[in-house]
């Protein structure tokens, strides 16, 4: 999914249109017409007011993740952000140090965790 998709499909789910986006975004309406009609993206000067009147990160806005970390529903996305210095972050470089066979533990406790869960 592009940038522009991106745009277009929140700017559904908000119920906003594309002139009201233009006024509250600052941006020419033709500039966002442009970008729909021709599949193309705005430029890097544009992302912030995007985020600011869309609600979203800029993280969100360039690959479809959220800043904590979660993925959204979108096909070909095989990555995610994790902010650095959280929980989630230094457990990812803490079990990147261990060996396979500590590794392999460690997903074991996890899936015994997971099934108590249920």
């Amino acid at each position: 999914m592009t940038i522009s998709d991106r745009i277009f499909e929140k700017l559904a789910s908000m119920g906003m249109s594309q002139k009201k986006f233009a006024e509250e975004s600052g941006l020419m309406q033709s500039t966002i017409s442009e970008w729909k009609k021709k599949h193309t993206n705005p430029t890097s000067d544009k992302i912030m007011p995007i985020c600011k009147t869309l609600g979203v990160t800029p993280e969100w806005l360039l690959s479809g993740i959220d800043r904590a970390g979660a993925k959204r529903k979108e096909q070909g996305t095989d990555f995610l952000i994790i902010e650095k210095d959280t929980e989630l972050w230094m457990l990812v470089e803490q079990y990147k140090n261990f060996d396979l066979e500590t590794r392999s533990r460690i997903m074991g406790y996890i899936d015994a965790f997971a099934s108590m869960k249920k």
